[in-house]
């Protein structure tokens, strides 16, 4: 089979892998639906030593961790209740020692032991087939695409788990701070639990996505003044929450400014710095900092069964669908960050 690997310098190449076979506790999926991640850009924008988020890359290993499949082999010790031949399956693209607190939790990025990574460190979802343990296997809700399975992998389980952090309601104004798929993702499901929604990027093309997907307001947040701009809708006070998923500087110190007092801030977005000035910034507020990170194995069934029952659109996320054997182009394009969320169909 032929699979995906970043090579980093903004470079990829389609190279040559033998099909899995499973061994034991392991199972093999079809690959269906492989989404694309910011997370991923870490890997191909990298130079030199390829790291990403803090963990080494392993080369060449296959990319892409929100893969979404059907089970099509089982190995030894894996029973019917855990994985049933043709299966529809999510994959929860870590995997721990099993036997720390984190990883009986669910949390298993989080294992005292160190994690596997899959798309970073072992194998991912950009090809036909993906070995992995089945204790990473999710079900995916009948009525859910593959497409759907494959964003609440990662990156609309990513913002989901945030929103829960936050305990959003129908009394709150939240303001979200990048539309990437991450943002739009957490726009969608802000509309869904009722509350008001703020949503603020540099790109056109994803602001008018977030009002498609229900954002009361739009900021252009390299034009206007997105601070100001808050302070005007909520009558000067501020938001009630506010969500950073563009994981820069910029976004993450707006998110801590345009929260009210006694307000809520949270960051998602992976990497970089902020400065924040205690006193005004945070103390004199009684500001709330979360930091959420993905989300647990319990935590990507509830948001997959969150969409399925509330019949979130999120595959219209997708602005872009792709073959794997135009993964040149589709990284090119997704690299720019002005469009909606890409996919690789097999």
């Amino acid at each position: 089979m032929k699979g995906v690997v970043f090579l980093g310098n903004r470079s990829l190449k389609l190279t040559d892998f033998p099909d899995p076979s499973a061994g034991p506790r392991e199972v093999v999926l079809e690959i269906k639906a492989s989404g694309m991640c910011g997370s991923d850009l870490h890997i191909y924008r990298a130079s030199g030593s390829l790291t990403a988020l803090g963990f080494q890359v392993s080369s060449p290993v296959i990319g892409g961790h929100e893969p979404c499949g059907i089970i099509v082999e089982a190995g030894p010790g894996v029973s019917a209740s855990e994985a049933q031949i043709g299966a529809r399956v999510m994959v929860h693209h870590y995997s721990g020692c099993g036997l720390c607190s984190h990883c009986r939790s669910g949390w298993t990025q989080m294992c005292s032991e160190g994690c596997v990574v899959y798309g970073v460190t072992a194998h991912g979802g950009h090809a036909r087939y993906m070995k992995v343990p089945a204790s990473t296997l999710v079900p995916l809700p009948d009525g859910l695409s593959f497409e759907a399975g494959a964003a609440i992998s990662c990156g609309t389980g990513t913002a989901y788990g945030a929103l829960r952090r936050l305990t959003l309601s129908g009394r709150d104004t939240i303001a979200i701070f990048g539309q990437g798929p991450v943002g739009l993702s957490a726009t969608q499901f802000a509309v869904a639990m009722g509350a008001r929604v703020i949503a603020s990027d540099i790109s056109p093309e994803r602001l008018l996505l977030a009002k498609r997907f229900g954002a009361d307001t739009t900021i252009d947040a390299a034009g206007d003044d997105p601070l100001g701009a808050i302070k005007d809708l909520t009558h000067g006070r501020g938001a009630d929450s506010t969500l950073d998923t563009s994981g820069r500087p910029e976004g993450r110190l707006l998110a801590v400014r345009a929260a009210r007092a006694w307000g809520t801030a949270c960051f998602v977005g992976e990497g970089s710095n902020v400065t924040i000035d205690v006193s005004p910034d945070m103390l004199r507020k009684q500001l709330t900092i979360v930091a959420s990170w993905t989300f647990s194995t319990v935590g990507q069934a509830e948001c997959a069964q969150f969409v399925a029952d509330r019949k979130i659109r999120v595959d219209d996320l997708f602005t872009d669908r792709w073959r794997l054997d135009q993964a040149e182009g589709a990284y090119k394009l997704f690299d720019t960050q002005t469009t909606g969320k890409g996919v690789f169909l097999m």
